[in-house]
């Protein structure tokens, strides 16, 4: 109860991820946004999480686990109303800042916290059922993007933002309830309220006395270390003077990263804009597809929860990582096929108000200028279109020409703004699915799993707090360059980048990282001693 409470702070954290893929295909035409101003709503989040989980360390080693989890909580009940009732993008930028602020406090906390009051025959598990929360809260994100997508009108999106108030507000209710971290206890000496958190959350015959003696000579001892040290050295200095701990800092801080550039909150922040890319036009098609690749990564993550304990992390970690190269790779290729054997431009619009866009011959080239669009329709089995200037206020639609009014009900004419129509679309979804087939079983979760158990306690906060805001820097770095990068280096070469720095990482991990599974939170604090 106590990890499944927890988790709700992961299903959150997904529930983001997954939405906001949904949203900008409304929000961007509700507010006009450039590419700038999407790059920014997705990010703010991103920027916030970052900022948050740096000083969440801190933060839950002064007030506790759980009030952390339940100020969490609290804050995305804010976060998310702020941005249901959102006048402008103003507005919802500053929604998605509180939101982030919420996740990078709950995204560090949650994990760590399991992780303490968890038995160690099944730490690996009760860990991964935050990720299966997190997989979980993504694919309920793009049911909810779909179902709301249908609405009449343009508000659906406001829906899909603050529906997430609603499982907030569970978990602070609940919460108020749950126990605290008995290690935290035992460190700041509430040995009565640890021994009794223990019974509570442990079979009845439990050895109690055996685990709450273990936990308590090693904070001792970790005391008398600390003792030891020059008055004034901080915990960021002790961690750099002491080699294992240094060396597993380092390892947790990789693995985040490499969970980052390998591109996967890429694909999920804009799984709908990748499916759009690929050449499936209907806004409704591409949310339920997008849907159904959110489901491919759930399902996935249970496989890996019920093998985290039998395969281990290390392998676990290795076979997901070769999985994720080889699917970046088939995404490069599917983007590479549909621009190769990219549409022709049939007819060229020579008016004044086009001239920057009748010079394209083919719907590769006019797809990357921001300025323009591609507009076709099919005329037996040959495709009749136009490249023409996008209408400033509406990118949903050409300033002329036959998309004036965008993509036709009759489905006469399609206006495809930064896509092409493509025979290759399955090759892409193909990708796709194989992606995330490979990533949730193991990329996905064990960054969260290895770092909440390869630090002793007296520096588990601080190297958490520190591996999530590398997490957090490079997932706003990566999706802050998304965008751009497919217009600089095209989509296939931005697919072909992040391949190139996950095979970078396999080569790392294979060399270096160790095996967690079996071993007490105690026993894991000599693991880098060799």
């Amino acid at each position: 109860m106590v990890a499944f409470l927890g988790a709700v702070g992961g299903f959150l954290f997904g529930y983001d991820t997954g939405i906001i893929s949904g949203v900008m295909l409304f929000v961007r035409d509700e507010f006009d946004l450039n590419e700038w101003w999407q790059e920014s709503i997705v990010s703010s989040t991103l920027l916030a999480a970052w900022v948050f989980s740096m000083i969440s360390g801190s933060v839950t080693d002064g007030f506790g686990r759980r009030p952390v989890i339940i100020m969490s909580s609290l804050i995305f009940v804010i976060g998310s109303i702020m941005m249901a009732l959102a006048l402008n993008e103003y507005l919802l930028l500053c929604g998605r800042l509180v939101v982030g602020a919420g996740v990078g406090f709950a995204s560090m906390t949650v994990p760590m916290y399991i992780a303490e009051v968890a038995p160690s025959n099944i730490r690996g598990q009760l860990v991964m059922i935050n990720m299966c929360f997190v997989t979980g809260g993504q694919f309920f994100a793009s049911l909810i993007a779909y179902g709301f997508s249908l609405l009449k009108g343009n508000e659906g999106w406001r829906w899909m933002l603050g529906f997430a108030a609603i499982p907030a507000s569970i978990q602070f209710v609940a919460f108020l309830f749950m126990p605290e971290s008995p290690r935290w206890l035992i460190r700041t000496k509430q040995y009565e309220k640890a021994i009794k958190v223990l019974r509570r959350i442990r079979p009845y015959d439990s050895d109690i006395k055996s685990e709450f003696d273990s936990i308590k000579d090693n904070c001792l001892k970790a005391a008398e270390e600390q003792e030891l040290i020059e008055p004034g050295t901080s915990t960021f200095q002790r961690i750099l003077e002491t080699p294992p701990v240094r060396k597993a800092l380092i390892l947790g801080c990789m693995l985040q990263l490499i969970q980052q550039v390998s591109g996967i909150n890429t694909v999920m922040y804009y799984t709908a804009s990748i499916i759009e890319m690929s050449g499936v036009y209907s806004k409704p098609h591409a949310l339920l597809l997008s849907s159904g690749t959110a489901f491919v990564n759930f399902v996935f993550t249970i496989v890996g929860y019920m093998l985290v304990e039998r395969a281990g992390r290390r392998k676990l970690t290795l076979f997901s990582l070769f999985g994720v190269i080889l699917s970046l790779f088939i995404l490069g290729a599917g983007f590479q096929f549909s621009d190769y054997y990219s549409p022709p431009v049939t007819i060229a619009d020579h008016q004044e108000a086009n001239k920057m866009c009748s010079s394209y011959t083919a719907c590769s080239g006019c797809s990357r200028n921001i300025d323009c669009g591609y507009c076709f329709t099919y005329n037996g089995s040959e495709i009749v279109s136009s490249c023409l200037a996008v209408d400033g206020s509406h990118h949903d639609r050409s300033l002329i020409g036959d998309c004036i009014k965008g993509t036709s009900d009759s489905g006469s004419h399609i206006w495809a703004y930064e896509w092409c129509p493509s025979n290759y679309s399955w090759v892409t979804m193909l990708g796709l699915v194989l992606y995330l087939f490979f990533f949730a079983p193991g990329m996905g979760p064990m960054p969260w799993t290895i770092n909440s158990e390869i630090y002793p306690s007296w520096a588990r906060s601080w190297c958490f707090s520190a591996s999530t805001s590398v997490n957090w820097l490079f997932n706003l770095l990566i999706s802050m360059t998304f965008l751009s990068l497919t217009r600089l280096i095209t989509k296939q070469g931005t697919f072909y980048l992040y391949a190139a720095m996950a095979n970078v990482g396999f080569i790392y991990f294979f060399l270096v990282l160790p095996e967690t599974r079996g071993k007490t939170l105690e026993e894991l604090e000599t693991l880098f001693d060799e």
